[in-house]
């Protein structure tokens, strides 16, 4: 049997209750946004797709060589966006600051993957939290007016202590995310 899995970065329920605190100000434009639930807001470092089980204990193993390569770090949720730009936004993110542990840590991630069969990133990984996808031009003026307010907000320190490899549930309310393992960094 195949799971649907990705390697991620978890915030804490006070990260994500100050997020969804902003995504409140964003709903109320009534733009038409699919929002992520604040429960279900991660850093996606890698994401795998159909995955056999039979290879989930390999995936960990080599999450677990990763993880000693690399120390505890801190990074921060900082500021607002979207792709693929302002005239046709498509995804609407929280940018990350002082990322360069975690693009160490992604590369590592996505390099591993590889060697058991898991297809490389073809771009550069842009560390972000997607918060919302938009689905119709329905309200964005008023949204990317409302998004130009966060530009300079600072949502919080995220203090990375670990990776976890999730498994996704696609049901008809929506995505369902479950920690399969959370592997420690550091020696």
């Amino acid at each position: 049997m195949s799971l649907r899995c990705f390697i991620a970065i978890e915030l804490t329920d006070e990260i994500k209750r100050n997020i969804d605190t902003y995504v409140e100000q964003l709903k109320a434009t009534k733009a038409d946004v699919k929002w992520v639930p604040a429960k279900n807001l991660h850093l996606t470092l890698k994401f795998l797709g159909s995955t056999p089980e039979e290879l989930l204990t390999e995936i960990n193993r080599k999450l677990s060589s990763i993880a000693k390569l690399h120390d505890r770090f801190t990074s921060r949720i900082f500021g607002a966006g979207v792709f693929p730009d302002i005239k046709q936004p498509r995804v609407i993110w929280l940018g990350i600051k002082d990322a360069e542990d975690m693009i160490k840590l992604q590369k590592n991630a996505d390099e591993s993957m590889a060697e058991l069969g898991f297809k490389k990133e073809d771009r550069e990984f842009s560390p972000h939290l997607t918060i919302g996808r938009v689905r119709s031009p329905k309200n964005k003026d008023m949204l990317i007016k409302e998004l130009a307010t966060l530009k300079e907000v600072d949502f919080g320190k995220i203090e990375v202590q670990n990776i976890t490899l999730m498994k996704s549930e696609l049901k008809p309310g929506g995505a369902e995310y479950f920690r399969l393992s959370e592997i420690l960094l550091g020696k």
